[in-house]
């Protein structure tokens, strides 16, 4: 047995979110119509550079106001798929409670293994804290979310004084799993990096103002992950009933979402 009593195909079924969900091709395209309707209705300040990579860059929609906080949000994929502009549908949620949202793009497996995406994600964070200003966003209230393996990243960045509080849905939180899948097979991880890299192996000494979040409805793993780390910072995870990998995302995407309500509780310090 590999990892907690599971062979590797059954790790590879344990980690495999899009075999799990038979309406993803679906839900796929819907969220990329929805994204580039986003796209084409409001004003934003496209393909921003944070770094020198070809992908070191960021969409950043302002809010109605200005010197509102800033929602730093990082796209899933197990970190060798999807872009940013795929996610701009979850942007409305966010700016109907005062927000801006800044998306964020990195360089994907296997171009970039993990130190490298980890490393861009925190460029990305530190340009937001240096410049959010300039775009109408309060550089002192940069929050940070992301889903999936971007809930990883998103996780990654809490503990730094640049940061205000993180929203992580559906993060993968140990990496030793993603070592032993069929996911390694581009990520090519070492033993180093699931030490250096799994978030739940480095816990910050002060409470973070955090929100862990899963779908009820996600693969036993996953909501396993979610429930470890939540432990691990000394709060309850947020389960949200009815809710898969994907549809989770809904709750941010919409201005009275759960996600939604949790990222304004945050920012009020409610959380904290």
């Amino acid at each position: 047995m590999l990892y907690r009593g599971m062979d590797r195909a059954s790790l590879d079924a344990a980690y495999n979110n899009r075999a799990a969900v038979r309406e993803y091709p679906a839900i796929s395209a819907e969220r990329a119509k929805r994204s580039e309707e986003v796209r084409q209705r409001r004003r934003f300040h496209a393909d921003l550079r944070y770094g020198t990579g070809a992908r070191e860059r960021l969409d950043f929609f302002p809010a109605d106001r200005a010197g509102a906080p800033v929602l730093a949000f990082i796209h899933g994929g197990y970190w060798q798929s999807n872009d940013k502009e795929n996610s701009s549908f979850l942007v409305e949620g966010p700016v109907a409670r005062g927000f801006a949202v800044a998306l964020l793009e990195y360089t994907l497996a296997p171009e970039a293994d993990i130190d490298q995406i980890v490393a861009e994600v925190g460029r990305g964070i530190g340009w937001l804290a240096r410049h959010a200003g300039e775009f109408g966003g309060d550089p002192a209230r940069v929050f940070v979310a992301g889903n999936s393996a971007g809930g990883h990243l998103a996780a990654t960045t809490i503990g730094r004084r640049d940061v205000a509080g993180a929203v992580l849905i559906s993060g993968l939180y140990d990496l030793e799993p993603i070592r032993l899948c069929y996911l390694d097979e581009k990520l090519r991880l070492t033993e180093a990096q699931v030490g250096r890299q799994s978030p739940i192996r480095g816990i910050p000494r002060e409470r973070v103002p955090a929100v862990v979040a899963v779908g009820a409805a996600e693969l036993p793993e996953l909501v396993r992950q979610s429930g470890d780390y939540a432990a691990a910072l000394g709060i309850a995870p947020l389960v949200l009933p009815g809710h898969d990998h994907f549809t989770i995302l809904e709750e941010l995407a919409k201005p009275d979402g759960a996600l939604c309500n949790a990222l304004g509780s945050l920012a009020r310090g409610a959380l904290a």
